[in-house]
C-alpha cells in the first residue's frame, strides 16, 4: 500500500474512533447571524454582543479600520463601525474575527498550510459576496459569503487532525506533499459532515462537499458562484493551488453565470483588494 493510503488510513482511523476535537463555530458570530436574519434586526443587541467580548471588539475594529473598509477617519467604536459599514459587512468582519483564529498551529508546517488555507477563504468569501451581488441571482450576500469562507473547512479539519495525530506520535513524519494528498481526498466530504455537526443549514454543506465534483450542477447556484471564486483565487495562487493559466471566461461557471471578461477582470482586482485581509 503506498504511502499517501496509508496517511488517509491513519486519518480515518482517528476520526471513527471519535477522539477528534473538532473546530467550534463561534457563538457570538452564531448569535450575530441569528438576528440579522430577522426582518428587523436590532442594530443595539449586534453592537452588545461584539463588545461583550472583548478580543472580537478589537478584531472588530481592527478589520474596520483596514485599508480595504477604512474611510477618511478611523471608527473608535463598534457603533461607528456599524454606523458607518452596515449591517451586512460588519456580519462579515465578525466571521472574519471569529474564525481567524482556527487558522494557526504551533506546528510549523501545519501552521504555513492553515495560513495559505486562511487567505484562500478570505479571498473565496469576498469573490463569492461580490459576485452574488453583480447580477440578481437570487443568493444573499451573506450567504455568499459564508458558502465562499466555509467550502474548504474540510482542509482545516484535517490539518487539526493531522495535527492531533503528531502531538500523539511525535515520531511521525509527514511530507507536505502527504499533508496535500489527504486534504485533497479527504476535505469534501468531511467538511459537509462539520458543517452539518455544526447545524448549517444544508445548502452549506453541499457546497462543501460538491465544489470539485467534475459535473457542474446548473441549478445551484450558490455552489457556482462559489465554484467561480474558487477558481479565480487558483488563478491568482490565492491559497494552496495556482493556476495562471486558467482562462475564466472559457469555464463552465463563467458560462453557466453569464459572467463576461469584464465581470471577471474586475473580480480579479477585487481579490487583489483583499489582500490586506488576507495577512
Amino acid at each position: 500500500m503506498n504511502a499517501p493510503v496509508s496517511l488517509i488510513d491513519v486519518i480515518n482511523r482517528f476520526i471513527e474512533s471519535d477522539a477528534v476535537r473538532l473546530p467550534v463555530f463561534n457563538t457570538a458570530a452564531a448569535r450575530i447571524q441569528r438576528e440579522l436574519a430577522k426582518k428587523e434586526p436590532n442594530i443595539r443587541m449586534v453592537e452588545k454582543i461584539i463588545t461583550a467580548d472583548q478580543a472580537l471588539a478589537s478584531q472588530v475594529l481592527k478589520i474596520a479600520n483596514s485599508p480595504f473598509y477604512r474611510g477618511l477617519a478611523e471608527v473608535g467604536t463598534v457603533r461607528a463601525a456599524v454606523m458607518r459599514l452596515g449591517m451586512q459587512e460588519i456580519e462579515k468582519i465578525v466571521l472574519l474575527a471569529t474564525s481567524r483564529p482556527h487558522f494557526s498551529s504551533t506546528d510549523a508546517s501545519i501552521n504555513l498550510l492553515m495560513k495559505q488555507l486562511w487567505q484562500h477563504a478570505v479571498g473565496c468569501a469576498y469573490a463569492t459576496a461580490w459576485l452574488s451581488r453583480r447580477y440578481t441571482y437570487g443568493v444573499e450576500q451573506s450567504q455568499a459569503f459564508f458558502g465562499g469562507l466555509f467550502h474548504d473547512v474540510g482542509k482545516l479539519l484535517i490539518l487539526v487532525i493531522i495535527q492531533q495525530i503528531k502531538r500523539n506520535n511525535k515520531k511521525l513524519k509527514i511530507t507536505e506533499a502527504l499533508l496535500l494528498e489527504a486534504m485533497a481526498r479527504l476535505h469534501s466530504r468531511e467538511g459537509a459532515k462539520l458543517l452539518g455537526q455544526w447545524n448549517m443549514p444544508d445548502c452549506f454543506c453541499e457546497v462543501a462537499r460538491d465544489h470539485h465534483r467534475q459535473e457542474v450542477d446548473g441549478k445551484n447556484v450558490l455552489l457556482l458562484l462559489v465554484r467561480m471564486a474558487n477558481l479565480a483565487c487558483r488563478k491568482l495562487g490565492i491559497g494552496l493551488e495556482q493556476d495562471p493559466g486558467l482562462v475564466l471566461p472559457a469555464t463552465p461557471e463563467a458560462s453557466l453565470l453569464a459572467l463576461t471578461e469584464i465581470d471577471l477582470a474586475e473580480l480579479e482586482i477585487l481579490l487583489e483588494d483583499t489582500a490586506v485581509l488576507r495577512n
